[in-house]
């Protein structure tokens, strides 16, 4: 099996930012844990991050034929982005929607969620945990045991 992990802006300051909402460890320190779970999986993982919606977008279609599955991180685009929202649907590959943050439990505008509809399921508020939930979930969706 092979996921693609997109990151959306801001991202890649998680561990300098904000630290009471998304914590102290660092995005590599991050990104590692995550290639290390997947590894012990049984996955094959990239993971990239962008500042750029186009770049998303572009990933996101460069996706069809080549990865299972998809978990995204949209970041501040979750809530706007209808262009996102229209790759994902698009191309048809089980997408996890995460957060590191309880979005619901935040400012308002960030209680909606445009990609959400598009995707299998959204998993939010269990920090770098969202995105292992995740994976397990794309696992469930394919058949896959772990």
């Amino acid at each position: 099996m092979k996921i693609l992990i997109i990151n959306g802006p801001n991202i890649n300051l998680t561990g300098m930012r904000e630290k009471g909402i998304y914590g102290s460890e660092t995005y590599s320190d991050i990104c590692e844990y995550l290639y290390d779970y997947s590894k012990s999986k049984g996955i094959e993982t990239e993971i990239i991050q962008t500042n750029h919606e186009g770049e998303i977008i572009d990933k996101i279609h460069s996706a069809l034929g080549v990865y299972d599955g998809i978990v995204i991180n949209a970041g501040a685009y979750t809530h706007y982005s209808y262009a996102i929202r229209d790759a994902i649907s698009a191309v048809n590959i089980p997408c996890i929607e995460v957060h590191f943050s309880n979005i619901h439990g935040r400012d308002e505008f960030r209680t909606k969620s445009v990609i959400a509809p598009v995707c299998k399921g959204q998993i939010a508020g269990f920090g770098k945990y969202s995105y292992c939930l995740a994976i397990d979930a794309l696992l469930d969706i394919k058949g896959v045991k772990a």
